[in-house]
């Protein structure tokens, strides 16, 4: 009800967000970290911060999300938490026994200047780390960047303590993952295995937050990327890292630290994304694209020819992250929609230019705002001044697709009112299969539930 007091007048703010279009850098840290095998992510903060990033998690997931917290209390607050993640490092080994404890700040430790790096050494120092175990660090305060910069720095962090080049080549590719679905790391694993090429997924969450119920309870499932992989991932022949946002930082470590050369490319989201995605796999594993794929392609593109009179001129509004919201905006361009107004919470000057680099030419009038004043109060204020037909993006949205009856197709980060995100996968094309269903899904339903009784059809 309070949305619908909304009005259509936008007035620049500076110190203030509503809805905010992200959430912080721990839960990116902590999703990433989950997506190594073994690995037991680590707050260091206060117990409620660690609460918060394992529920939106978990609601996302609907699986049980593990993490340690340092427990600040008062004390710690004021003096430091050294003692508290040195006591933490110490009980951890000793009763949840992982292989490495991935550790990122919170808002709290930043703050008050807890060195974490300086911690992680003494507690090596003093004999707290086991024989064969290891601890990562990261920092990741809240107040800076979005879940998508967590994630990046978390990602960074593992390639920096544990990927090594011995000089022996090995003819494998790296593939740096941004903010995907496990459904989507495991369609990306299958797709590199039709073209017959050995390689690494950092990380890789398939198998970890997808499990299957067995009766028992694992608290370190079977998937996630290896320590040896990570660490043979030195020896590569190259990486192909996917969304600049989320993966550039841990390519150019590879690069700098182990002399693994890389190549940048969008989540395979769509039509030309995956196109130039199957061509960077193909030329890091100097291998030809098999017949299948292109099969796959010729798939999506009769979709998309087929239903094309359902999808022209649709205007359409979204939001989330920017590494799968670029891709997304150029698919929908192919298909002749009309991305409208685009808002991403996660910080950085060129993500604008690169949204109206896709938009210009067919959507001039397109607006794009990302950062602290992109929220959802924008869009809604947006979509108030000109209506559209189609809003794509989280769950957040659901509000203004109740209140102004807009069709709605959940996409992104977090997903907390509907299932399938973690299971059926929307990268490469038949991805991109699966995400044209449920775009055309949502505009059939609104036809047909606003069609007077002359004009419902059978057959559409």
């Amino acid at each position: 009800m309070l949305l619908r007091h909304t009005t259509s007048e936008v007035k620049e703010r500076k110190a203030l967000t509503v809805n905010p279009a992200k959430t912080c850098q721990p839960v990116g840290a902590m999703y990433a970290a989950l997506g190594v095998h073994g690995c037991l992510p680590h707050s260091h903060g206060s117990q409620g911060c660690c609460s918060y990033h394992r529920s939106a998690l978990t609601r996302h997931y609907k699986e049980p999300v593990m993490a340690a917290t340092s427990s600040f209390t008062e004390g710690s607050s004021v003096f430091g938490g050294q003692a508290n993640l040195l006591q933490a490092i110490d009980n951890i080994f000793t009763i949840y026994d992982p292989d490495i404890i991935a550790v990122h700040s919170t808002c709290l430790s930043e703050t008050i200047g807890d060195d974490l790096g300086q911690i992680v050494k003494k507690a090596l120092d003093d004999g707290k780390i086991p024989e064969g175990k290891f601890v990562v660090q990261a920092s990741t305060p809240s107040y800076v960047g979005s879940h998508v910069t967590g994630y990046a720095n978390m990602l960074e962090a593992f390639v920096k303590y544990f990927s090594y080049n011995t000089n022996e080549k090995i003819r494998q590719v790296n593939m740096l993952s941004g903010w995907v679905e496990p459904s989507d790391m495991r369609e990306l694993k299958r797709i590199a295995g039709l073209m017959k090429i050995k390689t690494v997924l950092l990380p890789d969450t398939s198998d970890v937050v997808d499990t299957p119920m067995d009766g028992t309870y694992k608290m370190y499932p079977k998937g996630g990327t290896t320590r040896e992989e990570i660490v043979s991932m030195g020896n590569s022949m190259k990486t192909v890292a996917m969304g600049e946002w989320a993966t550039q930082k841990a390519a150019i470590m590879l690069d700098n630290k182990c002399k693994v050369p890389f190549s940048m490319t969008d989540v395979p989201i769509g039509l030309r994304a995956t196109d130039r995605f199957i061509q960077a796999l193909s030329t890091a594993g100097k291998v030809s694209i098999p017949e299948c794929i292109s099969e796959e392609r010729g798939k999506l593109v009769d979709v998309i020819t087929d239903m094309h009179q359902y999808l022209y001129g649709k205007r359409v509004a979204l939001w989330g992250d920017p590494d799968t919201i670029l891709p997304l905006i150029e698919f929908l361009v192919d298909m002749d929609m009309k991305p409208v107004y685009v808002v991403s919470g996660t910080p950085g000057k060129k993500f604008s230019k690169l949204a109206m680099d896709i938009l210009e030419e067919k959507v001039p009038e397109a607006k794009v705002r990302n950062g602290a004043s992109a929220d959802m109060f924008l869009m809604h204020q947006w979509i108030k001044e000109e209506p559209v037909d189609l809003l794509i993006g989280n769950t957040y949205g659901k509000y203004i697709a109740r209140d102004e009856g807009i069709p709605f197709v959940r996409s992104g980060f977090p997903i907390i009112d509907r299932i399938g995100h973690s299971y059926f996968p929307t990268v490469g094309y038949m991805g991109g299969i699966r995400l044209l269903e449920s775009i055309l899904g949502a505009i059939m339903d609104k036809i047909d539930a606003t069609a007077p009784e002359e004009s419902f059809e059978l057959v559409m």
